[in-house]
């Protein structure tokens, strides 16, 4: 018998209407369906092991819950398929309004799988592994809200790159590149490129550019500054506080982030619809 799992954010109202909405049309079609209330602070295999063998994960919430339900299921290969219940839902596939026709595709199996590459951060302190994180959107180093400048050092595969002094410095992947990097003027990638952006976030200098480089490689960071008000932060919701002098290494993770997408839905549309004027409201394609 198929299974879905059903993952909702228990904080936002609507999840729950949509939730049991959702059960219905499943049930309905024949699926089974588990159910799980997912914060920040929830660790999804400890509530429930057998979400490992499900078809799929419908994760009812905006951007954030998907990354962070991304980054505990990417290990396992389980395809997630965002329901948008947030502001932007640039990484979600579809809206409440449209549970009926989604539920209608899952039946038919008229969807695809996509899969994003992920990031993996190790912080060294004194030569000493002190944390491992996965990232899908980015990994950022810098300074806090109201300390002084920091000084990045950054190096490709061992070679020296270049020296950034300003806010600190984000590390991106094609999806992560249409979230914060992309606020502090990094390209846009797209998401079936294998590659990592450099990002510099408000550098004091008019020549510090951001650089895309192989996904095979790996960056190295050293932070430095004069103050204490330091940190690292992966899709901008975990992190760590650091000291000067820490290291962080970020390289491509070794599992990747499974979408699901509809096979009419294409990212240069999707860019057009989500970020136009910053509402949504972009112009038809001629």
């Amino acid at each position: 018998m198929r299974k879905i799992a059903l993952l909702y954010n228990p904080s936002k109202e609507q999840a729950c209407s949509i939730r049991d909405e959702l059960n219905r049309l499943l049930t309905d079609g024949g699926i089974a369906v588990t159910h799980i209330a997912v914060d920040h602070a929830t660790d999804i295999l400890a509530v429930d092991p057998d979400i490992r063998f499900v078809e799929l994960a419908m994760v009812l919430g905006g951007d954030g819950t998907l990354l962070g339900i991304a980054r505990q299921l990417a290990p396992y290969h389980i395809p997630l398929l965002g329901i948008n219940i947030g502001h932007l839902g640039f990484l979600t596939e579809s809206e409440p309004s449209q549970l009926q026709p989604a539920v209608a595709r899952i039946l038919q199996n008229e969807y695809n799988l996509e899969h994003r590459m992920m990031l993996e951060a190790e912080v060294i302190r004194n030569g000493q592994s002190l944390a491992k994180f996965s990232a899908l959107n980015e990994v950022g180093t810098g300074k806090g809200s109201f300390a002084r400048m920091v000084t990045v050092d950054v190096h490709v595969d061992d070679v020296y790159v270049d020296t950034y002094r300003g806010d600190g410095v984000i590390i991106s992947t094609p999806t992560g590149s249409t979230a914060y990097s992309l606020s502090c003027g990094g390209p846009i990638v797209s998401p079936n490129l294998q590659v990592m952006v450099i990002t510099p976030v408000c550098p004091h200098t008019l020549f510090s550019r951001p650089c895309v480089i192989d996904a095979n490689q790996t960056v190295r960071l050293t932070v430095r500054a004069s103050h204490s008000d330091l940190g690292m932060t992966v899709d901008g919701q975990d992190g760590l506080h650091l000291l000067s002098g820490d290291e962080i290494i970020v390289k491509r993770a070794p599992y990747e982030t499974t979408l699901v997408r509809w096979p009419d839905r294409e990212f240069f549309g999707v860019l057009r619809s989500k970020l136009h004027n910053g509402n949504g409201d972009g112009p038809s394609p001629t």
